[in-house]
């Protein structure tokens, strides 16, 4: 069985936003030569998740209006979190709802999507530099 790993780095200049990486997964995969196997995409950041779902802008900024509905960032002294001098105790929360990490079967050297399928990068505490892991394993 072969391993192969990939670091994606991301620094969004919003507090928020959703970002199609499905282009940079696929481009991982190519370079790891796996053909079967298992692809892990991991959000390693603790304000910044990963999730799959349809690319359609409307259902995007559904998502975003209905977080925020869940776990509005202001008044950001709501949150117990924020009394440590930060100010994202909100984006802590929005994380834990959409997830850190997606599974993705490898079949045929490819990522074995259903219809409309796409892995996003979900930030919830922009300006500063975050990373992804790529983690596939197969044959």
């Amino acid at each position: 069985m072969k391993s192969y790993r990939k670091e994606l780095w991301f620094n969004v200049a919003k507090r928020r936003d959703y970002i199609n990486i499905t282009p940079l997964v696929e481009e991982a995969l190519r370079e790891s030569g796996i053909r079967e196997g298992l692809c892990l995409v991991n959000a390693m950041h603790i304000t910044a998740g990963v999730h799959i779902n349809d690319d359609e802008r409307g259902l995007i900024n559904d998502f975003d209006k209905w977080l925020e509905h869940l776990a509005p960032h202001e008044p950001i002294g709501q949150y117990r979190h924020n009394a440590t001098g930060e100010d994202n105790g909100d984006a802590h929360l929005k994380r834990t709802i959409m997830g850190r990490e997606v599974v993705v079967a490898v079949t045929d050297g490819r990522l074995d999507f259903g219809p409309w399928e796409q892995i996003f990068y979900a930030e919830f505490d922009g300006n500063r530099r975050k990373r992804v892991l790529v983690k596939i394993i197969g044959e």
